[in-house]
């Protein structure tokens, strides 16, 4: 039975709701967080939280498609936690969501794909070499409804090339001991305790439920490991 359990996270991407709630379920777990995004206000605000749960937290301010930023990120990261043995590719270009194919500005397409997609990649190349090393760790890549199916065209072709890319890291990672998992999110994500809320208009996903998945796919058993996970809520109209 596999007795992996992480000792030092990154999360890149980190923001309010998922993000966030999984940084907390790390830090309960007496894992070292470390937080990477390119709010500097936010950042400094859920590091103090986190430090009263007097687990290690450091933060580095990085545009995850920049790979100078990013390998200095990891360096800084590293520096105060110790070795990254979990990743959690949290990030993703907000839009512009709905464009028809003709009113689509080249720049906003790549945009979309080098966050979403280049910042998989450059993340994962930051925290790899020290998991081969040791043969084992984690790295959890956050997607979406559109890894599957096409809805917003920069977007979805993002999603859909960072599923790509999960996969073909699980086959080259896993016979090495890095678990690569690939979670796609269906539905709105609501506030802590949405999953004990009275049923609504619109089945929303709890941040605090979601992040209690990650964590378990972090430590899973490597005779059972998990490619990719649907979180959706209970009450979801499948694809309508």
């Amino acid at each position: 039975m596999s007795t992996f359990r992480p000792k030092a996270a990154v999360i890149a991407g980190v923001g309010p709701g998922s993000g966030a709630a999984i940084a907390r379920k790390l830090a309960k777990e007496r894992c070292a967080v470390g937080l990477i995004a390119r709010s500097t206000d936010y950042l400094g605000q859920l590091s103090a939280e986190l430090q009263a749960t007097k687990s290690p937290v450091a933060w580095a301010k990085a545009d995850v498609s920049d790979p100078k930023e990013i390998k200095s990120a990891f360096e800084q990261l590293r520096q105060a936690l110790g070795p990254i043995d979990l990743l959690v590719f949290h990030a993703s270009a907000a839009g512009p969501f709905g464009q028809r194919l003709l009113s689509i500005d080249p720049k906003d397409f790549t945009r979309s794909w080098a966050i979403g997609t280049l910042g998989g990649l450059l993340c994962a190349q930051a925290v790899v070499p020290e998991m081969l090393e040791k043969r084992a760790g984690a790295i959890l890549f956050t997607g979406a409804t559109s890894s599957v199916r096409g809805a917003s065209i920069s977007f979805s072709s993002s999603k859909f090339a960072l599923r790509g890319l999960a996969q073909s890291l699980a086959r080259e990672l896993w016979p090495q001991g890095i678990h690569v998992a690939h979670i796609v999110i269906d539905a709105v994500i609501g506030d802590a305790g949405t999953a004990d809320a009275p049923p609504g208009p619109e089945a929303l996903l709890d941040p605090d439920a979601m992040a209690e998945a990650y964590w378990q796919l972090a430590i899973q058993d490597r005779s059972a490991w998990t490619l990719e996970l649907d979180l959706r809520p209970f009450g979801e109209k499948f694809f309508e």
